[in-house]
């Protein structure tokens, strides 16, 4: 990809100051996951389907199919570890780094 392709697709001026959001709804556009220190890891085999940890996070990384809740979205989990601290099985643990 030549380098004036990637500014053709976004250029400088389209950029806010500091990359801040201005817009409301716009934040699957960014890849905030990579701001994580600590990462979620889910044991499917300890979960009961509960769903405690479905409402309780932040960025809404715990996505649901069929009334079953599936791996994390990892381009926008911070890692913030609510959904470990309210899962009474133990199928999500915090590891460090990404």
């Amino acid at each position: 990809m030549k380098s004036t392709d990637i500014n053709e697709r976004s250029p400088w001026q389209d950029i806010t100051e500091g990359n801040q959001i201005y817009e409301p709804a716009t934040s699957r556009n960014f890849h905030t996951g990579e701001w994580r220190t600590c990462t979620p890891v889910f044991d499917s085999a300890k979960c009961t389907q509960c769903l405690l940890c479905f409402p309780v996070c932040p960025d809404s990384c715990i996505p649901l199919k069929d009334e079953k809740r599936g791996e994390f979205d990892y381009d926008h989990c911070k890692g913030c570890g609510i959904c470990a601290k309210v899962c009474p099985f133990g199928a999500i643990t915090m590891k460090e780094g990404k």
